[in-house]
């Protein structure tokens, strides 16, 4: 499995020597399990070779002048830096594949049929966070693919679903606000119309051609109508550059271990961040530049700032290889990496290849 890693900051020593690096990996590990500071004794007990606490002592000293371990407050155990996390990450962390049955159940899940884009994506949200234990993200850029039909289903109370078709299969809803006192008959004369114009057209060319036909009364629309046909192109994300869908499941999360009232607004403005659109952007970006899973430790992705959160995030591609989403999983620095990122890696080969035929 390809990952491709940012290198560590500050610059870390070539190598560790093998003592060194088993004591650093059991600290990771031990904290990655409990989240608490690891002592010289726990660590003696621990390790199957025969070193004595004052050993293990020396070399925890070692490692803390390196920049690779720290004390927190006043107690005797060490834990990882982000540095360390990062070492560990790069060179010391050993995962596995997925068992046989774990690829199926994210292929059942996954697979289901009838479901809409929106849906599969929240699925894979759901997923990735009840597999990991932390909040499952999963970000789709705005949709460049042909229209296939459009189709308006009142629902009653100036309200109608609008259902697109893509030309790949692909099945979008949205829910709209209609005139008041619009007649049946505009859904359905709305609908007429935009079919008459896609063609295989993509979502901004359709608003592109429908916005100037309607600018200039080229069609027998009436007000009505035309309110009908502008709203159900602009509820996919309008004509502005960007867009797209972020979904984030699993917030809660990210709260397990939140102690004290800085770290509680901290992480308060991570999720602010996660709802901007900016911050959708950036983790495409993030994506985008890698083959395979990416780890950014802490303050790395520059969208953490000091939270205190780790990022394991993949590009889903298609057959062309070009990037149509990318997932991911957000959680506190001491995330089980071992098992989360062949856990994204699956996935993201899996959704880049049921999203992302043609």
């Amino acid at each position: 499995m390809k990952h491709g890693l940012l290198p560590a900051k500050p610059v870390l020593p070539p190598a560790l020597d093998a003592r060194s690096a088993t004591i650093l990996r059991e600290i990771v590990e031990e904290y990655v399990a409990s989240g608490e500071p690891v002592g010289s004794r726990t660590l003696s007990r621990r390790l199957g070779v025969p070193l004595s606490p004052a050993t293990i002592r020396n070399v925890m000293a070692s490692l803390t002048e390196a920049g690779l371990l720290f004390s927190p407050h006043t107690s005797a155990g060490r834990l990882p830096t982000e540095a360390g996390l990062r070492l560990f990450v790069d060179g010391l962390l050993q995962f596995g594949g997925l068992a046989e049955e774990e690829r199926l159940a994210i292929g059942q899940s996954l697979e289901a049929r009838g479901r809409s884009l929106q849906d599969t994506l929240t699925e894979a949200s759901s997923l990735l966070s009840g597999m990991s234990g932390a909040a499952g993200l999963v970000v789709a850029p705005k949709g460049e693919g042909g229209v296939k039909h459009i189709e308006f289903v009142a629902l009653g109370g100036n309200r109608a679903l609008v259902v697109l078709v893509g030309t790949d299969g692909h099945v979008e809803n949205r829910v709209i606000e209609t005139p008041a006192g619009m007649p049946p008959s505009a859904l359905v004369e709305a609908a007429n119309y935009l079919n008459t114009h896609t063609m295989g057209a993509t979502l901004p060319d359709l608003r592109d051609r429908v916005g100037a036909d309607i600018a200039e009364n080229r069609n027998a629309l009436d007000a009505l109508t035309a309110e009908v046909v502008a709203s159900g192109l602009a509820i996919w994300g309008g004509g502005g550059e960007g867009g797209g869908t972020l979904i984030i499941r699993g917030q809660g999360n990210l709260l397990t271990d939140v102690d004290g009232e800085q770290r509680l607004l901290a992480i308060q403005a991570l999720f602010d961040r996660l709802e901007r659109q900016e911050t959708l952007l950036r983790l495409l970006e993030l994506a985008e530049h890698s083959e395979g899973v990416r780890i950014f430790i802490g303050a790395e992705s520059g969208l953490f700032g000091g939270t205190g959160m780790s990022m394991v995030v993949a590009p889903a591609r298609n057959e062309a290889n070009r990037i149509v989403g990318a997932i991911g999983v957000i959680g506190p620095t001491r995330i089980n990496y071992g098992r989360i990122i062949p856990v994204v890696d699956y996935t993201a080969r899996f959704l880049g290849e049921l999203l992302g035929q043609g």
